[in-house]
């Protein structure tokens, strides 16, 4: 039994002890948290008092809550999938995905026309209320488990120039995308940001992400002939189950001639 007799709010006190049994090893990660009875025992408090504990450590992302099993330690461990981000193209034309490795698709695609935004349409250098067609895409990788969210978002302008791209719902997937483009005579390059953030309510519940969990936010902009962004896809997932990879050659320095000219 650990008496409580620091200063504080009692459920501070619980949350302190509780985290700095984490730290010393007591309780490793992925291991089980004591039972709330078991932590009412120990600490000699109220079982609102160790709810209230456990709750502040969940926030702190300590700790997560697994429904039906109880409270662990979260796992400092590596990310349960790699994604590769660079792309392959096969002697026939055809764009693929790293070795081949593709993602199931949890639901059905859900295609709708919206309106661009500032923020879309900054990175598709278009105008605000700009018709878009846009599709949703819940993905999952079969051997981990990890849930993705998948957004491609065209802009209606771009899809009437090259009209496959518009011509069937729910629309072409990228690689499939790629391969349209390029076959209209564009000469495609992709530039990608990546950003780290708390996740909104609707991305939560599909994602099936532990509390405190960031996700990361993939923008990827296909740009074609004279540089114009094409497409937009965007990518988000969990932070504590993925991690991304990129594979990078060095540019050519343009020649001294071509710098005088």
């Amino acid at each position: 039994m650990t008496e409580i007799q620091r200063p504080g709010a009692l459920y501070q006190q619980v949350a302190t002890a509780i985290r700095e049994a984490i730290f010393a090893g007591e309780f490793e990660p992925g291991a089980p948290l004591p039972s709330e009875a078991q932590l009412i025992e120990r600490y000699q408090v109220s079982r609102p008092t160790v709810r209230n504990a456990v709750a502040a450590l969940r926030a702190e992302g300590l700790i997560e809550v697994r429904h039906g099993k109880g409270s662990f330690v979260r796992s400092d461990g590596q990310p349960a999938v790699t994604i590769e981000r660079r792309l392959s193209r096969t002697r026939d034309g055809k764009f693929v995905m790293p070795g081949g490795a593709v993602w199931d698709e949890a639901e059905e695609p859900t295609p709708y026309r919206a309106y661009s935004t500032a923020v879309n349409g900054e990175l598709l250098d278009i105008g605000p209320d700009q018709d878009l067609f846009v599709c949703d895409r819940l993905l999952i990788d079969p051997a981990s488990g990890t849930r993705a969210m998948h957004r491609t978002t065209t802009p209606l302008a771009v899809a009437a120039d090259v009209p496959p791209l518009g011509e069937e719902p729910p629309g072409p997937p990228p690689a499939a995308a790629y391969e349209i483009l390029t076959q209209a005579g564009h000469k495609l390059w992709w530039s990608e940001t990546v950003r780290a953030r708390m996740p909104r309510p609707d991305e939560r519940a599909p994602l099936r992400l532990p509390d405190a969990t960031p996700i990361l936010d993939v923008a990827r902009v296909t740009h074609g002939t004279d540089d114009r962004p094409l497409i937009l896809e965007e990518l988000r997932t969990g932070a504590d189950r993925a991690e991304l990879a990129y594979r990078i050659t060095a540019d050519k320095e343009p020649s001294r001639r071509a710098a005088r000219t």
